[in-house]
């Protein structure tokens, strides 16, 4: 692997790509999200989102226009297998040339297997807590699915990532009960679900290796940086939440080569930081109530280096706001917290900007707004805004260029 910096972005399937089929269509396929959640009017619609399935040439043009060395991007398995065992080769074959494009293009592609959905037909509304990760079928038809894909994949892409933030989406589908199936504090299925995810991480890793053995492996956990409460006497609730927040990483770090850490805010550990995070408002928060604070970025990177003794990557990274002066702001002090951890000795290889333009973003529809570009609805192009012209320039000059903080 290549390791000077990567200057990424990174996005997800669903989040960005137009379905593109119809029901009755022979390639027609549902998520576990659209059966659990849109269906029921518990989620908003994702309509057509930024169009990334037919017009791919509209992000890679922005990506050329930003600069970056590397993108990470999510293959959507519902969209590859719509029935068990039926492969759309068409669909395939475009995230191939999705792959080759980039490379084309002097990009890193950075592949995603699996960001949160799952492919409609693993989910059961009449036994949810044998859905997904849990369905019988699950790894069996997970480890055809990359017997599939990954040979395919494998000339153009090195990096592979198994999964995206399964902390957090275990924590928020069988504790929040936000995510399918949605279940509310059921801590023995919890577990179950993380040992499953566990597994099928093991088994993706495994057999990328054995179709490609300079391959890297990255993981990808949402890693916000957390403090102890006041009223915490005897740290209770703060060693559950840092043991929930690394516990799937824990256990898939032997067989990771390259640990991502996604970054967005930092937060007290205590019932009333969790129930009032969205309530927040102000210059030090983000649109969704998320604490901007760019130490704890710097402290995480620190954590994580100490803990599992890998090089990192900040794979996600940046704020929802409608003013991009505050994710100019936002970027320019988190790219001084890795400057400044790179400096005092830790290992990190690279930063990706969450993300390219404003994409769906689950519960919130598309209010919130990440994107370095403006997404025109008319003319389907990405427009930069100056936050993407200003990681543009980030980019070229280094993070030596950056300011002294």
């Amino acid at each position: 692997m290549n390791t000077s910096f990567a200057w990424g972005i990174s996005t997800s399937s669903y989040q960005f790509e137009d379905p593109a089929v119809r029901p009755g269509d022979p390639d027609y396929f549902e998520t576990d999200w659209d059966a659990c959640l849109v269906h029921h009017g518990k989620a908003p619609p994702r309509g057509q989102a930024l169009h990334s399935w037919t017009h791919f040439a509209k992000d890679l043009a922005a990506l050329k226009k930003i600069g970056v060395t590397h993108y990470r991007f999510g293959v959507e398995w519902a969209r590859m297998e719509p029935q068990p065992g039926v492969y759309n080769e068409a669909a395939i074959t475009r995230y191939v040339g999705m792959a080759r494009s980039l490379k084309a293009a002097g990009i890193e592609p950075v592949v995603c297997l699996w960001h949160f959905t799952f492919p409609g037909w693993l989910y059961d509304a009449r036994r949810p807590n044998h859905s997904n990760w849990l369905h019988p079928d699950a790894r069996g038809r997970w480890q055809a699915f990359l017997h599939k894909l990954i040979p395919r994949l494998a000339p153009h892409v090195q990096i592979f990532a198994p999964q995206n933030e399964p902390n957090g989406q275990l924590s928020t589908a069988y504790l929040a009960g936000l995510w399918p199936p949605g279940k509310h504090l059921e801590f023995p299925v919890y577990h179950r679900a993380l040992t499953a995810s566990v597994t099928h991480y093991t088994d993706a890793a495994q057999i990328i290796r054995s179709l490609r053995q300079d391959a890297v492996i990255l993981s990808i956990h949402a890693l916000p940086w957390w403090e102890r409460g006041r009223t915490d006497v005897a740290g209770f609730l703060f060693r559950k939440t840092m043991e929930s927040s690394y516990e799937h990483l824990d256990r898939v770090a032997a067989v990771t080569d390259l640990i991502g850490i996604n970054y967005y805010y930092s937060l007290t550990a205590t019932i009333a930081g969790f129930v009032s995070i969205s309530t927040h408002r102000g210059p030090h928060y983000s649109m969704m109530g998320w604490h901007i604070d760019p130490e704890g970025l710097y402290r995480q990177i620190q954590y994580v280096g100490d803990r599992y003794k890998k090089p990192m990557m900040v794979t996600e990274n940046g704020v929802a706001t409608p003013a991009d002066s505050k994710r100019v702001r936002y970027l320019r002090d988190h790219l001084d917290a890795v400057r400044r951890a790179r400096e005092d000795g830790a290992d990190v290889r690279g930063y990706f900007v969450w993300s390219l333009a404003d994409n769906y973003e689950w519960h919130y529809g598309y209010r919130a707004r990440f994107g370095l570009c403006r997404f025109n609805p008319k003319t389907l192009e990405r427009e930069l805004r100056p936050s993407a012209r200003l990681y543009r320039t980030i980019i070229r000059k280094g993070l030596s260029a950056l300011p002294e903080s």
